[in-house]
């Protein structure tokens, strides 16, 4: 019986043991786990460049799921684009010459051409990217995504010096194999060509015998924003950071800015969603030293080659120039570089307009002082029309754009949802007689997240033809009511208001 009793004893006292440290293993956990979320929140709220609503959302997340909401921040929460990155562009910036501007006397030329109202919006663009306003520059609207793409192809072709050609997203498709081809034939005339592509947008490629033989025809090829091992990547800077660019500059003297990727319309790896609509314009004059220089600042952080002499960015050379009338400046954007630049040039652009302001973009995520602009310069009487694509590849953002409806037709803003395949391009028009056309989405990606490149240009006759394929989007586009947008279920809103929330998260 005693020993029993003293058996019984030992189980209870032993008992008590384990419980006892099992109770001190979760105080201890549940106190680490404070301290972790404190820190995060601590770095949330210490963290600069962050607008409020992003803060509360990020803590909220955080304090609600710790350890999810922890890792996704370690992922998803920072622009980092890691410290060696940040200094070799940093290096590369200050290393490259200014680029020229026009031959003839720019500040009379612009001056005389330009009209005063105009001169703060390309200030705007200077802060940014540091390109000054260039005149006499001719350009054309491309009439489609192929006409581009064979364009492109001609240009290469008569090409005597060099092709610098950077896209986020090329294919092996007929496109995107035409204009390799046109890089392998001119490097095998002895043209110097380099090709650059985002490491994600690309990936396709990358992986094809396509990109192997453009290297093996003596194209130098390099890739922006290497991925590698995703679970290390974190540690090398935030691993969704994209090189979301498109340019192609020929001989110095030409260039091409759009929405467009190197693909075909029919956009095989969305096909569903196809055909992809973009608007791509080719420049000639001045304007190419701009985006020479922008693809120089990419080629030598990511390959170390300097190319400050070989593209002939300083005085080897002159500057070309054509009889043209464009006025154009190159914007470009990024994570590394001045903070909110592309809501703060979309938000000047917007209350410049006085008459007419219509906007393209397949995604629409605004920011707090965005959406503000544009109902602002529909209830100053401005006639204002934002169109966007029926069927969007991301549902996400479908329903984020749509919960800004309310809002924006209050205000009289004209919604129009193209229903012609999905509307890629991104343009704006105000007045009918400024443009500006680039990569840029209209959303948090493109704000935060992505290097992107755009050119503003001032031409009444260019930019009519600009608001001409606007007009034959809206043709083809259904009009978004009041009536309509009452008539959405609480599900669908529900739907579209979370969505929304997850705005300044991601």
């Amino acid at each position: 019986m005693a020993i029993v009793l003293n058996r019984d004893l030992a189980l209870d006292a032993l008992a008590g043991i384990v419980q006892a440290s099992l109770m001190n293993e979760t105080i201890v956990l549940w106190v680490l786990n404070i301290m972790v979320v404190g820190m995060v929140v601590v770095r949330i709220l210490l963290r600069p460049h962050r607008q409020p609503a992003s803060r509360i959302a990020w803590i909220a997340v955080v304090g609600a799921l710790p350890g999810i909401g922890v890792i996704a921040y370690l992922f998803l929460g920072e622009t980092n684009i890691g410290r060696r990155n940040f200094k070799v562009m940093r290096e590369v910036r200050a290393q490259l010459p200014a680029t020229p501007g026009a031959v003839i006397d720019t500040a009379a030329h612009l001056e005389a051409q330009l009209p005063s109202r105009y001169a703060p919006l390309f200030s705007v663009g200077r802060s940014i990217s540091g390109f000054e306003p260039v005149a006499e520059n001719s350009a054309a609207l491309m009439t489609d995504s192929n006409t581009s793409i064979d364009h492109m192809v001609t240009d290469i072709d008569a090409a005597t010096d060099q092709v610098n050609v950077l896209f986020y997203i090329w294919l092996t498709d007929n496109n995107g194999s035409k204009l390799a081809g046109a890089l392998k034939r001119a490097a095998a005339r002895g043209v110097t060509c380099r090709a650059m592509v985002d490491d994600l947008g690309s990936r396709t490629l990358l992986k094809s015998r396509l990109w192997r033989e453009m290297g093996a025809a003596g194209v130098q090829t390099a890739v922006a924003l290497r991925i590698r091992n995703p679970l290390l990547r974190p540690l090398q800077g935030r691993i969704d950071l994209r090189n979301h660019r498109k340019i192609l500059v020929i001989d110095g003297r030409v260039t091409y800015c759009g929405s467009q990727n190197c693909a075909d319309p029919e956009f095989l790896v969305k096909a569903k969603f196809a055909p992809w609509v973009d608007s791509v314009i080719r420049l000639e004059g001045p304007i190419a030293r701009q985006n020479q220089r922008l693809f120089a600042t990419d080629w030598m952080t990511y390959v170390g080659e300097d190319l400050s002499k070989d593209l002939s960015l300083g005085a080897a050379g002159p500057t070309p120039t054509t009889a043209g009338t464009v006025i154009a400046q190159v914007i470009a954007s990024g994570p590394t570089l001045r903070h909110s630049a592309m809501p703060e040039l979309f938000g000047s652009l917007m209350y410049s307009a006085r008459v007419e302001l219509i906007i393209s973009t397949p995604y629409y995520v605004p920011n707090e002082s965005m959406q503000a602009a544009l109902c602002a310069a529909a209830y100053r009487g401005v006639r204002t029309t934002l169109i966007l694509p029926a069927k969007n590849d991301s549902r996400a953002v479908a329903a984020t754009a749509r919960s800004y409806y309310a809002e924006l037709l209050k205000a009289g803003v004209d919604i129009q949802e193209f229903v012609g395949g999905l509307l890629h391009s991104k343009t704006l028009t105000v007045d009918g007689e400024l443009t500006l056309i680039g990569s840029a989405n209209m959303d948090r990606r493109s704000f935060d997240l992505n290097y992107e490149n755009n050119i503003l240009f001032y031409d009444p006759q260019l930019t009519q033809t600009v608001r001409e394929r606007q007009q034959s989007y809206i043709d083809s586009a259904n009009e978004i009511s009041k009536e309509m947008v009452a008539k959405w279920s609480s599900t669908r809103r529900l739907w579209n208001n979370t969505m929304a929330m997850l705005g300044p998260v991601l």
